[in-house]
């Protein structure tokens, strides 16, 4: 098996196959459709917007349970844990810093 990385393809070209694997790899997939795209992270964001904008960031991280997974850094301190180990940085709970 080849140990080379995945290349980016394009629309006009959107498949290789390296070993026997087809690979679609194109990048930026939702820019083919922006007005859609548009709408669906629009959707899919808009009430963690309203949460933030109604409670401010403290209270709407207490009371959320996905924000707090969305956090990976707030106030310099690193609260996603495996972003730490990443970077080799002190890990501090999300819990210590809100």
């Amino acid at each position: 098996m080849s140990s080379t990385r995945p290349l980016p393809t394009t629309h006009r070209k959107p498949i290789y196959v390296t070993d026997g694997v087809v690979h679609y790899a194109v990048t930026n997939m939702p820019a083919i459709v922006p007005h859609t795209s548009t709408y669906a992270l629009t959707n899919s964001t808009f009430e963690y917007a309203l949460a933030l904008a109604d409670q401010g960031l403290s209270q709407a991280l207490r009371e959320d349970r996905a924000l707090q997974r969305a956090v990976n850094v707030i106030d310099g301190h690193v609260t996603h844990r495996a972003v730490a180990e990443a970077f080799n940085l002190p890990h501090v709970p999300l819990e210590q810093v809100v």
